[in-house]
């Protein structure tokens, strides 16, 4: 099978995890033996071409000639069996799917986040979950500049998406979505995916992330440290566990106000700041548990599974895709999102019973192997990718 991948790479300033999706799933297909073809666009060229070019990109973004006749001469050189698109926006753009149709290729789509259905592509607003354009217009996000506080930019997403819906691009020319979970689908569908033609496929890990001793005695927090992190709940809650330390790997604009409020209460919180991958990894091996005490609907959660592999239980609020990847009281435990007291008793309630800390540490790393790993997730992608083209009728 010859499989063409294409992805939109965010700013090497503000890196995403979808591009390390795409990288791992571009590695997967080729170190099973798959023939890959690649269609990469990289943000980064956009800081470097000229202001007229700039410009345009506001209704490109909504539909690319340029990128149509490119990847129209690429689909004709290799003729993939397949298309897998990842992140289209801002310079892809929905045209290569015309691209693909014209030239006979079935078209598979993953939906890393939620920009098919909400302009600013996170169903988030002032820090807490936002559904007001889902499955109606998209006058909400205008009002709001719900895309970086930016009423041009914010305009030309909900172009993008408007005029893809009025013309049918989402509905006709895209044979399969990709969701990461059931709850990520039951949004997507809200918003007008068609339900029938959504897969769910989770993420995966490898590498680095492999069994740790759990013997820290501290509790960790990876990610970004911004308020939809739900970060300032998390240094909250340790106002009442002065006993049991906590780690802090990420950066983010609220950096200093944590580490000054931490500082002033004198609790035993440590931030490490960005940290590399086989430097998380230890360190998550050795953690009591983990925290991901998101305020908003984190379409995956990528550190979730990463502490899986590593058999380290994960403490998550009961919010959108972390509440379905948990299992309570098997993998891990929950709270309810922005409530310190209640991740407090969470976590007093997990450290009380180390009996039943070690077997959630067996169940964490059992989840894991059932559920996240290369050889699973490569299954679960050629599954999708045969019933596309079993199911694909050329144009």
């Amino acid at each position: 099978m010859k499989v063409l991948i294409a992805h939109n790479f965010y700013r090497s300033s503000a890196p995403s995890g979808e591009d390390s999706v795409f990288l791992n799933e571009k590695a997967l297909l080729s170190n099973n033996g798959v023939d890959v073809v690649t269609y990469e666009m990289f943000n980064d060229e956009i800081d470097t071409s000229s202001f007229a070019n700039r410009a345009r990109l506001g209704l490109n973004t909504a539909w690319s000639n340029e990128t149509y006749e490119t990847l129209s001469r690429l689909i004709i050189q290799t003729r993939p069996d397949i298309a897998h698109f990842h992140n289209t926006f801002p310079q892809i753009s929905p045209s290569a799917y015309a691209a693909c149709r014209d030239n006979g290729v079935p078209v598979v789509q993953t939906l890393h986040n939620f920009r098919f259905i909400c302009p600013g592509g996170l169903l988030l607003r002032n820090g807490h979950p936002c559904e007001d354009c889902v499955g109606t217009n998209l006058f909400p996000a205008l009002r709001y500049r719900c895309y970086r506080e930016s009423l041009p930019a914010t305009g030309a997403l909900v172009w993008m998406l408007m005029r893809n819906r009025w013309y049918g691009t989402y509905q006709n020319l895209v044979n399969r979505y990709i969701a990461l979970t059931e709850f990520a689908a039951s949004r997507l569908i809200n918003g007008g995916l068609p339900k029938d033609r959504i897969s769910i496929k989770p993420n995966f890990v490898s590498g680095v992330f492999a069994p740790g001793s759990g013997d820290g005695g501290y509790a960790l927090y990876v990610g970004r440290l911004s308020a939809e992190k739900g970060v300032r709940t998390l240094v909250s809650a340790w106002k009442h566990l002065p006993e049991l330390p906590l780690k802090i790997l990420g950066e983010g604009p609220l950096r200093q106000e944590l580490e000054r409020s931490a500082t002033m209460a004198k609790l035993p919180i440590e931030f490490l700041g960005f940290c590399d991958r086989t430097t998380t990894a230890n360190v998550m091996g050795r953690a009591t548990f983990q925290i991901v005490p998101s305020e908003w609907y984190e379409t995956f959660g990528l550190v979730v599974i990463e502490a899986l592999a590593c058999g380290t239980p994960v403490v998550v609020s009961r919010i959108g895709s972390l509440d379905e990847i948990v299992l309570e009281g098997e993998t891990g435990d929950k709270f309810t999102a922005g409530d310190a007291t209640n991740l407090a008793w969470t976590v007093k309630q997990l450290l009380g019973d180390p009996t039943r800390l070690s077997v959630m540490r067996k169940k964490a790393r059992a989840a894991f192997l059932t559920n996240y790993t290369p050889e699973r997730n490569f299954q679960l992608l050629m599954n999708i990718y045969l019933h596309t083209l079993n199911n694909y009728t050329s144009v």
